[in-house]
């Protein structure tokens, strides 16, 4: 765990936790955070401007106001406001993925990072959550696709530190090493 984890991170993340824990609010809190990720990752925008330390902290709470509005639960957006004052905002991605861990961790479900060279149908995601659990033996699978066409077909699959790699790549990497190549 690195430092910046240790210290913000974690103690923030736990924070959130235990006062949704409090009102029954653990997994709704955690379906903010999922947002919040999608939000951050897709607007490098609002990530330089959170970070800014020239944007004044009421011009970034209004801009975070305009930006989840209703759509998020009370106490995530009391929160957020929290970050802003103590000048944590800029941690606001790692605090909701190290949320969404502690929620995983109460909840008995892993996280699956899966990469594809194409996007992957229900029905194809929910093989992938069957392997997973019958793995893994956790209560249910959290999916983290990726889509990488370099892997030409089938897919890879990472549960914490083990590693199936059923991707055409792989099976062609395997058998070049089997034929000595």
């Amino acid at each position: 765990m690195s430092i910046v984890q240790a210290q913000v991170l974690e103690p923030y993340a736990q924070g959130l936790m235990s006062a949704a824990q409090g009102q029954n609010l653990a997994d709704r809190i955690g379906e903010d955070m999922r947002s919040l990720i999608e939000v951050i990752q897709s607007s490098s925008d609002l990530q330089q401007l959170l970070a800014n330390p020239f944007v004044t902290l009421s011009a970034k709470k209004a801009i975070l106001e305009r930006v989840v509005g209703d759509s998020v639960h009370p106490y995530t957006r009391n929160f957020l406001k929290l970050l802003v004052d103590r000048r944590r905002i800029l941690f606001l991605e790692g605090i909701c993925q190290q949320y969404l861990a502690l929620l995983r961790k109460l909840n008995q479900t892993v996280l699956a990072e899966v990469t594809a060279a194409v996007a992957l149908s229900e029905a194809q995601q929910q093989q992938v959550r069957e392997k997973v659990l019958g793995i893994t033996g956790a209560r249910s699978v959290d999916l983290e696709i990726k889509i990488d066409p370099e892997i030409i077909g089938g897919v890879i699959i990472k549960v914490g530190s083990q590693f199936i790699d059923a991707s055409l790549r792989g099976q062609l990497r395997r058998l070049g090493v089997s034929l000595n190549l």
